[in-house]
């Protein structure tokens, strides 16, 4: 383990600043407002606001307001926050974000989940290329590898608990099924989709009235994944050059057709929306980071035997503005010993939601034995 301090040199800042004034627009149809992909009247306001009224400087100080260390993993770099909890008896837990979020999905509830009797050792990663980890993309379940030898071997914990959403979720899954001696207890706000290959005879009405809604989803807003998981490197180049381009695909993901506030709030608020989209610009690691879809796809594609049922007890929280499946499906994958419908947030919980998503973690958690 070495300390580690995020230093961009002003040079990038500027740069970045250059390419955002000198955007080539496209144009927009009359009226298209979201329907059509970002909204190019909403993207103009965000380039002005990113260029001339955000701080760099200063969401630089909030990330490295707590430790942060890189650790070599089986010749990979890993890049993670390691935050001791101040009760007399913390756990370990381990938070794995998704995409296109990044490590700083959780930074609003590290406060609350290390103070009191009921706190935790939270460990936060950045995924192989993510972030300020190497820039390599691996599957899921190679990276649910890396993290047990970082728990485990780089940390010293004989056991630990995880939990995990969106490909944080295909990890903590991962963890879970492979490593049951060593994982405590899991928590998951997502558990998959249906993806037709389920036999239609074996699922309740409840399950097929969520792959009836899946199959819409898919159809309206999944040509972000289906790119991800067959063109990533065409797609790369646009957006490793562009911030703009960086930033409406990003938050293209987020709309639905959804108004600018829902979008903001999503991530946090616009500010915390600009630095989670920073992230991926100063590390240059949106080519990595959607070619981990590839990766899975093929590892699926080439045969990959499935996960196998975890019996390590799971904590499952459905936030009202994610995809609302039944508990019926994540008792496919998972121990379900906890079940809840949350009244407020979506996919970001621990972003828009932030208290309500640590009281989650914190009941369950302390709840398993």
């Amino acid at each position: 383990m070495k300390p580690f301090t995020v230093n961009i040199p002003q040079a990038v800042i500027t740069d970045l600043k250059n390419r955002i004034q000198n955007t080539r627009w496209p144009g927009a149809p009359d009226g298209a407002g979201w329907q059509w992909g970002t909204s190019e009247q909403y993207l103009k306001e965000l380039a002005h606001y990113w260029v001339n009224g955000y701080s760099w400087e200063k969401y630089e100080k909030q990330l490295n307001q707590y430790p942060q260390y890189i650790a070599e993993i089986d010749g990979i770099q890993i890049h993670f926050q390691y935050i001791k909890g101040n009760g007399t008896n913390a756990r370990p837990l381990l938070l794995t974000h998704g995409w296109p979020d990044s490590y700083y999905r959780f930074h609003k509830i590290i406060p609350m989940l290390t103070e009191g009797d009921q706190s935790f050792d939270l460990v936060i990663p950045s995924i192989p290329g993510f972030g300020f980890s190497e820039k390599t993309a691996l599957t899921s379940v190679a990276v649910a590898d890396l993290w047990k030898k970082l728990m485990t071997e780089t940390l010293g914990y004989q056991k630990f608990n995880a939990a995990g959403g969106d490909v944080g979720m295909g990890i903590t899954k991962a963890l879970a099924s492979k490593y049951p001696a060593v994982v405590s207890a899991v928590h998951f706000t997502d558990l998959g989709y249906p993806m037709g290959q389920e036999d239609p005879a074996t699922m309740t009405d409840e399950e097929k009235q969520f792959a009836l809604f899946v199959q819409q989803w898919w159809y309206s807003e999944g040509a972000y994944a289906m790119v991800h998981s067959t063109k990533p490197q065409s797609l790369a180049y646009g957006l490793n050059d562009s911030p703009v381009a960086l930033a409406a695909w990003i938050l293209s993901f987020g709309s639905a057709g959804a108004s600018p506030d829902v979008i903001e709030a999503a991530f946090g608020g616009k500010d915390e929306m600009l630095t989670n989209i920073m992230i991926y610009w100063i590390t240059q690691t949106i080519g990595s980071s959607v070619r981990m879809y590839k990766t899975d796809a093929v590892a699926q594609w080439g045969g990959a035997q499935p996960l196998s049922k975890t019996g390590v007890p799971a904590g499952v929280a459905v936030f009202p503005r994610e995809a609302q499946f039944p508990k019926e499906w994540a008792e496919r994958f998972v121990n379900v010993v906890h079940y809840k419908k949350m009244e407020a947030g979506g996919h970001f919980a621990a972003l828009e939601v932030p208290e309500a998503f640590a009281g989650e973690l914190r009941s369950f958690f302390y709840s398993v034995k």
